[in-house]
């Protein structure tokens, strides 16, 4: 792994960023009158063309000496983001923001039990522990929302679809992004998973356009904030930490999206879920615990 003194920016400083401006994400999301699809592959595609813009030469130099099974390792991190999105923003369709975010936010549980799999690391006691602490958690919350309605739950297994997911591409792509530098690497990765969305709107049978200006800004927003800023500053620190590390600052979006959502949206969470989302930040306190002993 990169010593943290070899970067640029320091890694850590870099998930508090990307933990601020991700926090917006689900705000955004809630305030653009588009189909989930649709918003996620403008997402992927608008931050893909801005980004494109400063870095296309150099993206195309990199891009040139990967080999066809970095390419293939670049589809899959590219496929396995663009279902966390397809599936964590349809979850806010149908879930309140507050249950969605605290689900789609126990990426860290899948990545220490995927870890193992796909790499040398081994899963510490206390892990599992935080592992099983945490998914009380999560079943108080799908016990609230199963009171409150089916569609709810459905939110709630498509919010944790997409923390599943996320996970995945956090393993896979770590590899590749020690071998390209952070623009072409999230250029090609918000690139692809642009593609696959492409093909998921177009199998839905929605529209790409025929919003209003205002769902648009949304959009962009969207891009500029949480994917542009947000995504890149969590895969600029994947090449100096873990995918373990930056897994678990993704929790810190938890506590501010609630919060922007409660203030902004008017989405009080519920008790329950604040119960429930208390013993899945306890869980993820245990997994940093663990990850440093």
């Amino acid at each position: 792994m990169t010593p943290h003194a070899a970067a640029p920016f320091p890694p850590r400083l870099a998930l508090g960023v990307a933990i601020a401006a991700v926090s917006t994400s689900a705000v955004f999301i809630r305030l653009a009158d588009a189909p989930p699809l649709v918003v996620a592959f403008w997402r992927c595609a608008l931050a893909t063309a801005l980004l494109a813009l400063f870095m296309g030469r150099q993206c195309w130099r990199e891009w040139r000496a990967l080999t066809r099974r970095d390419l293939a390792v670049l589809a899959a991190a590219g496929l396995a983001l663009a279902v966390h999105f397809a599936a964590w923003i349809t979850s806010l369709s149908y879930t309140s923001v507050a249950s969605s975010i605290v689900l789609v936010n126990t990426t860290p549980l899948w990545v220490a039990l995927a870890a193992p799999l796909v790499t040398t690391d081994r899963v510490q006691p206390l892990t599992w522990v935080a592992i099983g602490v945490a998914v009380v958690g999560c079943a108080i919350i799908g016990a609230g929302d199963f009171e409150l309605s089916g569609d709810a739950l459905l939110g709630d297994g498509l919010a944790l679809l997409g923390a599943i997911l996320c996970a995945t591409f956090m393993l896979v792509g770590r590899r590749l992004r020690q071998t390209l530098s952070l623009g072409p690497y999230v250029v090609g990765l918000y690139g692809v998973a642009a593609l696959f969305l492409f093909v998921f709107v177009l199998s839905s049978g929605a529209s790409l356009t025929g919003y209003s200006a205002s769902t648009f800004g949304w959009l962009v927003g969207l891009a500029l904030v949480p994917q542009v800023l947000g995504h890149s500053s969590y895969n600029y620190a994947l090449r100096y930490v873990s995918a373990a590390l930056t897994s678990i600052a993704t929790l810190g979006e938890s506590v501010g999206a609630t919060l922007l959502a409660w203030w902004i949206l008017g989405d009080e969470p519920s008790a329950q879920t604040l119960l429930g989302g208390a013993l899945v930040l306890v869980g993820m306190a245990l997994a940093v615990r663990a990850e440093r002993t």
